[in-house]
């Protein structure tokens, strides 16, 4: 039997085992790629071109971290310029994790 201490630890590697590390960076949206149209006031994302693949992914949500830190956001864009496992966000959404001053800032994030 498990206790339920153990139980959380494998939970948490297998949560950890399924995240990608990466910059994350923000940029001004519009139109995005998935077809949607949004504001600087957002929590959305752009993906890398290699995770966006044929937009799949538009209107999941991704979880980021950073330094104790969280924020959730939607896949409306695919970002030209990004590493494989690099986001783009928002800037509502980055300014949860970091000041925008930083401008560049490594993440690990998940799909939800």
């Amino acid at each position: 039997m498990f206790s339920t201490q153990r139980f959380l630890s494998i939970l948490a590697l297998v949560g950890m085992a399924n995240a990608f590390s990466g910059d994350a960076t923000f940029y001004a949206p519009g139109l995005g790629a998935c077809g949607k149209h949004n504001t600087a006031s957002d929590h959305i994302v752009a993906l890398s071109v290699a995770q966006y693949g044929n937009g799949e992914h538009c209107s999941k949500s991704i979880g980021v971290n950073y330094e104790g830190k969280y924020v959730e956001a939607e896949v409306v864009d695919k970002c030209e310029g990004c590493g494989s496992s690099d986001i783009d966000l928002s800037p509502s959404a980055f300014t949860e994790l970091a000041p925008e001053t930083k401008g560049r800032i490594q993440v690990t994030w998940n799909y939800l």
